[in-house]
């Protein structure tokens, strides 16, 4: 199934495909985009199943949004690969099953095993209807708030938030969808890729572990929490234009 996809910079750029994390847009790339790498890359960002623009049908299996992402953009070939949280995941089961699409890949503080216990608790705050106030009452409430350039956050939000007729807003994101999600996000990961791979994370969020660092040789760690793009936007965006142009450079 094609995907909608959100797109940035001249078609005939390198390609750059941005992937979002659960309960999230394709459009959490465009202040990276639009700031910064449209200017060197075409920028090609779905909304993945269950989320955004996107069907909302299951299954919601980490097979099923692989085989959408190649039905997306397979015909691509190899091209360059950038994931935040779920996001990261994808790429990690992406190279796994067809490593011959990932040119170079780009985990931002990805989500590459969450601990069973953790993943149930998100899962369980998951089960209701994602409807709040206002933009800015979603984004003050959220656990990781402090920190982040709060602009950034809220012109983000807005574009993933749908106003409800009582003037209150809803995430576009199918729950059902967000909580099978966590469930396999709990599943032992795949290898790092076989394709020049940047680690990019918050050590203060503590998502990537210890263990998941040392299997990376490109490794840059982040100020802030785990909305790289919210609370360390210019270090993230310059970690990833440096690695894309040499993946030599991040050691």
């Amino acid at each position: 199934m094609h995907l909608h996809v959100h797109e940035w910079g001249d078609p005939t750029a390198r390609p750059m495909v941005c992937v979002h994390g659960v309960s999230a847009h394709g459009e959490r790339f465009r202040q990276l985009a639009e700031e910064r790498w449209a200017k060197r890359f075409h920028v090609l960002a779905p909304d993945l199943r269950g989320h955004g623009r996107s069907t909302w049908e299951p299954p919601w299996t980490f097979s099923q949004h692989v085989e959408d992402l190649v039905d997306t953009f397979g015909a691509l070939g190899a091209c360059d690969w950038v994931g935040h949280s779920f996001g990261g995941r994808l790429i990690l089961e992406l190279a796994a099953r067809r490593p011959e699409l990932v040119r170079r890949a780009v985990l931002l503080d990805p989500a590459i095993h969450v601990l069973p216990h953790v993943a149930g608790w998100a899962a369980d705050n998951e089960r209701g209807e994602p409807v709040y106030d206002s933009v800015e009452a979603y984004v003050d409430g959220r656990e990781d708030a402090d920190g982040i350039d709060r602009a950034r956050a809220v012109a983000d939000m807005a574009l993933q938030l749908e106003p409800l007729p009582d003037g209150r807003v809803r995430r576009r994101t199918s729950q059902a969808a967000v909580v099978s999600i966590y469930g396999e996000l709990a599943t032992e990961p795949p290898p790092p890729p076989a394709a020049p791979t940047l680690l990019l994370y918050a050590p203060a969020y503590g998502l990537v572990r210890d263990e998941h660092v040392a299997g990376y040789e490109h490794v840059v760690a982040v100020p802030g929490m785990h909305m790289v793009m919210w609370s360390a936007f210019d270090e993230t965006a310059d970690a990833v234009e440096r690695f894309l142009e040499d993946p030599g450079a991040e050691r």
